[in-house]
Order: structure tokens, then sequence, then C-alpha cells
């Protein structure tokens, strides 16, 4: 008898097919996950979806988690309402928000009043107020943007002259620019609003041509220099006069009552004098007399009354000088 193993004999496993009740949980998991991850869709605190049913416009819901019907019937189209976005015209920023040194003279250079060039650069803001019209109503969008803006500085700008653009216009040319360029989005629907528009650089070409300009803008900021000075000057000084000249005025009125006032009640004196002097003309001659001998005796050296028939006055005098020197 032989101690040889029999040979192997390789036997595939049997697929056996899972019962209907599995299939039918399988399928309905399979739906349900489907359902889940295109039924349902999150809208950011700064935006608004847009949902479109059957590729036609349906509603707009705001932020938060909302439903929808499954498996593409439905779609949402979320657009950044509440943010204010950002646009540049003759330099770029990068992603840091710094701005690049590259220009783009096909978009800064522009003719003036006045026939002198100038490059102006600038950035405008604006923030989607109807998504609708946003997503529907015009394909090119930055492109629309950006050459209804371009077209309207060109305007502005060709309406003054170049020391009117990089000087006292400036404010006025940003208003405007903002009110005509919402005017023009409006009339083409895009369904944005511009915010504000900023000129941030306005200079001549480069060469002797901006060297002069800066020479001007200089002397210019000099002058306004001097001119704040001298009003600075202006308002210490002349309060200052103001105020002296008051206090003298005040110092001469105050004279002035204290003299009437005193002249009047000198007056209103001689007056009662005089009444009492009319009533008995010789009493009032002696004690006027008797007052103003007192006067003077009072604030004058210490005299001596004689009799004017005294005889031998003299040493008398002397003996009381002698006596007075012991």
């Amino acid at each position: 008898m032989s101690d040889r193993n029999p040979p192997f004999t390789y036997r595939p496993p049997q697929f056996k097919m899972p019962s209907r009740k599995t299939l039918t949980t399988i399928i309905l998991g399979v739906i349900i996950v489907g359902m889940l991850a295109t039924g349902i869709y999150q809208v950011d605190q700064r935006e608004e979806a847009v949902i479109l049913l059957l590729g036609k416009f349906n509603r707009i819901t705001g932020p938060g988690l909302h439903m929808k019907l499954p498996f593409g019937i439905e779609r949402n189209y979320n657009v950044p309402t509440q943010v204010i976005q950002n646009m540049s015209f003759g330099f770029r920023t990068n992603e840091y928000g710094g701005a690049q040194t590259n220009d783009y003279p096909d978009e800064s250079v522009m003719l003036t009043g006045d026939l002198n060039i100038v490059d102006v650069e600038w950035i405008i803001q604006y923030r989607i107020t109807d998504p609708r019209a946003w997503l529907f109503n015009v394909l090119e969008k930055e492109k629309t943007i950006r050459d209804i803006s371009q077209s309207t500085l060109n305007m502005l700008v060709g309406d003054r002259t170049i020391m009117d653009v990089i000087g006292e216009e400036r404010n006025n040319i940003e208003i405007q620019g903002q009110e005509l360029m919402n005017s023009v989005l409006g009339s083409y629907n895009l369904g944005i609003n511009v915010i504000a528009v900023k000129l941030r650089n306005i200079v001549p070409p480069r060469g002797e041509v901006q060297d002069a300009f800066e020479d001007v803008t200089k002397a210019q900021q000099d002058m306004n220099r001097f001119i704040n000075e001298g009003k600075e000057a202006y308002n210490n000084e002349i309060p200052k006069a103001r105020g002296q000249a008051d206090q003298i005025v005040q110092e001469a009125m105050g004279y002035s009552k204290e003299r009437v006032n005193q002249a009047q009640g000198e007056a209103a004196r001689f007056n009662s004098v005089y009444e009492e002097y009319a009533k008995s003309k010789d009493i009032t001659k002696t004690r006027l007399y008797i007052e103003m001998i007192e006067s003077v005796l009072k604030n004058g050296n210490a005299g001596d009354l004689v009799d004017k028939n005294l005889e031998n006055f003299l040493p008398l005098k002397n003996l009381q000088s002698q006596g007075g020197a012991r």
C-alpha cells in the first residue's frame, strides 16, 4: 500500500445569489444615501441660493440648511450677496492684498479736457443685490463691469483739465463716477450696486512732465501749509486782541461810571450844602470856615495861633524852641 497523498483537486467557490430581501435593502440604502447627498445643501451667512427646477428658476433661499429635490432635479447656486467685492483698474493686487508692480496702461492712461495725458489708477467696490439677475442676465459679468467703469472714468476725466483731475476735482470724480456706473449697470440689470469709487493714484506720464507736475504738486502743498499756518496764527492772535480790547473797553466804562457817580455825588453834596447855606448863611459860613481850618491843620505841621496885637512874641518862641530842645 502506497503512502502517497491523494492528488489535490481545486474547487472554485460557489456564488450564492443574495435573497430578494437583501437586494431590496441594498437598493433602498443606495437611494436614501443618494437623496441625502443630493437633496441637502448649505447656504452661508453671507450668501443667498438660487434654486433651479429642471433648469428653470424656482426660488431664492437664505442662509441655513435646506432641502431640495435630489438627483439633479433641483440645483442650487450660492451667490455671495453680503460680500463687498473689489475690482482694480491700472494695477492688480496679489492674493495677500498687496499691489503688484506691473501696470495696465490700457486701463489707466486717459486724455484730459485740455489735451494732456494722465495715468489714473482706481478701485471700485460693489455688492450683488439681485442674485437671479447676477447669474442669468449677463454672460461676461466682469468684462461688463470693467468696460462700464473705464468708459465712465474716461468721460469724467475728459471733461476736466489735468490740474482739476489731480487736485480739487478728485472727490467730485469719485462721487459722479459712482452715480453714473450705477445708472448704466442698472440699465443692464446686472444685479449689483457700486458702493464706492476710490481714485488710488493720479500722475502724469513718466519723464520730465511727471517731474514738473510733482514740483507743482509740492508747491501747492506748501501753499496750503502756509495758508493753514496763517489761519492758525490768525485764530490765535485775533481772539487775544479782541479780548484785550474788550478788557480795555470794560475798564474805560467802569472808570467812566466811577467818575460820573463821583461827580453826581459831589454835585448832590454841594446842593445839600447850598440848601443849608440858604437857610442860615452866617452859621453855614462859620461851619465851613471851621471845617476848612480843621482840615488844613489836620494834614499840616503843628502851628501857633497868636493874637495879632501880641508884642514880644519872638523871645517867647525862642524859649519854647530851646525848652523843646532840652
